[in-house]
């Protein structure tokens, strides 16, 4: 009990630190359009646990398991290392690399609309985004992507905690699936994904609609169902129309580029402040 106990300390001594810093300031696990980056931080997180486990089996090592004979022999507490607890590392980084590679090539050549995530009030980011597309909708790959990395990670910590003495649990090697296939098709549904258009943010002046996005290379907006004359502005990858008089807010909005559409977007008027309503 003391072991385990002492174990959870230290990961609360690790993970603590690092998930309050990440909450004030998560620039570290954003990708370049400033959402969270599930790749990124998934990564993050298994390196986490790996570190926690080698510290955790070195003090127990050096204490209660009788010193550095402890580690020693080709059955030690040490020894699924390689064959287990990389591979189970090597899927996430290697995701990481390479979505990052892909996302950035296909940007690069125009053939995915990454635009900007609009900010929050609060400046944090929403944990929503590690399993939810641009458009702020649930992404099935992402999600599995997150949920069976999410169960590896309990299933390690539980199996280590259960017997800290006896160095990292002797998992099945064939556990590495579970981070590795997720990872290959989070892969391919980055390089899959069309450049569909995105939007982030609509606003109202007068009768004049503005949408802010990206992919809006010959763009048209509709209202409602209702076809709208769509000017772009290419510097500030904007959508600019006119609104016809029968469009009162709430409506919906959606973007079509090349004959993909957008998510629609829910527009609704600002609510003034209380004082601004007397």
């Amino acid at each position: 009990m003391a072991p385990a106990l002492c174990a959870l300390l230290l990961l609360a001594a690790l993970a603590g630190p690092l998930a309050l810093r990440l909450r004030r300031s998560p620039a570290f696990v954003t990708g370049r359009d400033g959402r969270l980056s599930t790749s990124t931080a998934l990564a993050l997180a298994w390196t986490v646990i790996l570190v926690w486990l080698l510290l955790t089996v070195l003090g127990y090592g050096l204490t209660a398991g009788g010193g550095v004979t402890w580690f020693g022999g080709t059955d030690g507490p040490l020894s699924p290392l390689t064959t287990v607890y990389l591979p189970l590392l090597g899927g996430p980084y290697l995701a990481l690399i390479a979505a990052k590679t892909v996302v950035g090539l296909r940007v690069a050549h125009g053939t995915l609309a990454k635009p900007a995530a609009p900010p929050t009030a609060s400046g944090r980011r929403p944990l929503r985004e590690l399993i939810a597309n641009d458009s702020g909708r649930t992404d099935l790959v992402d999600l599995q992507y997150v949920t069976l990395n999410a169960v590896t990670m309990l299933y390690v910590v539980l199996f280590f905690l259960a017997d800290v003495g006896a160095g990292l649990p002797r998992l099945p090697e064939e556990i590495w699936a579970l981070t590795g296939a997720p990872a290959g098709a989070y892969l391919v549904n980055k390089i899959a994904t069309r450049p569909n258009p995105v939007i982030t943010a609509a606003s109202v002046s007068g009768d004049h609609l503005t949408v802010e996005g990206g992919g809006f290379a010959d763009a048209r907006l509709t209202v409602d169902g209702t076809p709208l004359e769509a000017h772009p502005d290419p510097v500030t990858d904007t959508l600019t129309a006119t609104l016809p008089p029968s469009a009162t807010p709430p409506f919906t909005v959606v973007a079509t580029s090349r004959g993909l559409r957008s998510d629609p977007y829910r527009y609704e008027a600002p609510t003034l402040p209380a004082q601004q309503r007397r």
